[in-house]
């Protein structure tokens, strides 16, 4: 069943690879993430695309460059590295990408043009910005909720969405209880 609002939750890369304090590419708040993005989930039922990031094994290009420095992170597509640290649901859509941006035919597919897209996950500095820029300039209309996304530092955090807060009205920031009270 499509939300009232006909918006679609895009859920960024709840993965392992940034959930372990050991990870090379942790983000400090992820459990605080997780918790938010958990209720959001609840609240859009079957609206749900959850992204992962996995390695491209060919690493072309410039993420051969990239992998040299992200050495522990040349893993295979079935690591556990890259499953997500939530419980999906079947009526869910996965998605999995070896790039930041998470944009695609797959999301547009699920995600029309006339329809809300709103992303939380991980990392906002990263995937979650990459992903919301893929979507305005394919014309989709943008919510980011604030408190659902993690970066790699709370300076990176503001950072992103003073930026992002740049891009009114195509992206909106609000927070989980602001969006949670307006479904």
């Amino acid at each position: 069943m499509r939300q009232k609002n006909s918006a679609t939750l895009a859920v960024i890369d709840m993965q392992i690879a940034f959930a372990e304090p050991s990870s090379d590419w942790f983000i400090p708040r992820y459990k605080e993430v997780e918790a938010r993005v958990a209720q959001l989930v609840n609240a859009f039922e079957d609206s749900v695309a959850w992204t992962k990031f996995v390695r491209d094994p060919e690493e072309q290009g410039a993420w051969a460059d990239y992998y040299d420095r992200w050495a522990s992170f040349r893993v295979d597509k079935d690591s556990e590295q890259w499953d997500i640290t939530l419980e999906t649901r079947p009526e869910h859509t996965t998605i999995s990408l070896p790039t930041f941006s998470k944009w695609g035919s797959e999301l547009a597919d699920i995600a029309p043009l006339e329809s809300r897209l709103v992303i939380c996950g991980v990392a906002t500095d990263c995937c979650v910005l990459s992903t919301a820029l893929g979507a305005i300039d394919a014309g989709r209309s943008v919510t980011i909720v604030t408190d659902a996304c993690g970066a790699v530092s709370d300076e990176a955090q503001k950072q992103t969405l003073d930026l992002l807060g740049l891009l009114s009205p195509m992206i909106t920031l609000t927070t989980t209880a602001e969006l949670l009270k307006s479904l």
